[in-house]
């Protein structure tokens, strides 16, 4: 919320982003007045996870089928924690969890709270598990207070992730300002991408306390993809997080907005159905970014409409919006509780 505010009231010209938080402000849902807002590129696809308790874990509640029973049966409901109301960790949570059958907003409690103080909560026990990205749930893991359930690219492998955002006011006072920006960052992202070694480097330069201020060893293994669940089990994942994937990660893809946009209806924090393309082509700067890459030689994808086949088997590809935030088994659409956030 502070970054959100501070974005409005134009103390910050641009910010890392949640890709729900820049649609929930330009649609006026989820605490704030509706300022029309831009997504300048993607920042990142994949790298965040869903993450339980220790004494879960010691208790057997250790996969989906456990989970739902634990939840069905239990007297108590369970606390689970994500990051804001319309961010993209309460999103993937409620998404998970709803695909094995558990509502989001009936059968568990969530509360928000900022990424650094989960694996404190979850060792004070004050809650039951946590949605965030990393290194919280590596990091959970070393400590030996917690777990993880899922990654999110376990739900939408090569999902999108954090945004580069600001207002549409920034970007039409400012247009080269903007398009330098997006420039810059997208040099940054393609170095990071370019090399193991590098990934290395901005892992140990970020795991400081000016930045991330995180052990380097949780913030490094899931910069080079190697994962661990705190169960026993380790890989090298298929679709770690990624920065730049030959610009794939960092188009701001029309269908990227779209999909969070029928979530945000699906769980009642949009009241009615927006006009969801002419919402996505307001906010997603393409032109602009397709000026930034071009001027650095980089790749174009062949379409700003893509698709994918998430881990219920539903399919996305952007085409019927409004049809597909309602064919959902589990969801809320118009609950005044929801849309009160």
């Amino acid at each position: 919320s502070a970054l959100r505010d501070k974005l409005i009231g134009g103390e910050l010209d641009a910010a890392h982003g949640l890709y729900g938080l820049i649609y929930a402000v330009h649609l006026g849902i989820g605490g704030s007045p509706a300022v029309d807002m831009a997504v300048l590129m993607g920042l990142a696809q994949n790298g965040q996870s869903i993450n339980l308790s220790a004494p879960l874990k010691a208790a057997g509640v250790t996969d989906a089928e456990a989970l739902r029973a634990s939840v069905r049966h239990s007297g108590a409901r369970l606390t689970l924690a994500h990051t804001f109301p319309t961010g993209t960790h309460a999103l993937w949570l409620y998404y998970w969890l709803a695909a094995h059958g558990i509502d989001p907003l009936r059968d568990v409690k969530t509360l928000v709270l900022p990424p650094s103080q989960m694996v404190a909560h979850l060792r004070a026990g004050r809650i039951d598990g946590f949605c965030a990205g990393e290194p919280w749930g590596a990091q959970a893991i070393t400590e030996g207070v917690g777990f993880t359930l899922a990654t999110s690219q376990s739900i939408w492998p090569d999902h999108p992730e954090k945004v580069l955002g600001c207002t549409r006011a920034f970007v039409e006072e400012y247009p080269n300002t903007a398009r330098a920006l997006v420039m810059a960052v997208l040099e940054a992202s393609r170095f990071i991408d370019q090399s193991q070694e590098n990934r290395r480097s901005t892992a140990q330069l970020i795991a400081g306390r000016d930045y991330v201020d995180a052990p380097l060893a949780a913030i490094e293994s899931r910069f080079l993809g190697l994962y661990q669940d705190g169960l026993g089990n380790a890989w090298q994942d298929e679709h770690p997080l990624r920065f730049f994937g030959e610009g794939a990660a960092n188009l701001p893809y029309l269908s990227d907005g779209l999909w969070f946009m029928t979530q945000l209806r699906r769980w009642g924090l949009l009241r009615e159905d927006p006009d969801y393309l002419q919402v996505a082509n307001q906010v997603q700067q393409i032109e602009l970014y397709r000026q930034a890459a071009g001027a650095l030689g980089i790749a174009l994808p062949g379409t700003a409409m893509r698709s994918a086949t998430l881990m219920d088997g539903k399919h996305w590809d952007g085409s019927d919006p409004a049809t597909y935030a309602r064919s959902f088994a589990l969801h809320a659409m118009a609950s005044p509780a929801m849309a009160a956030l």
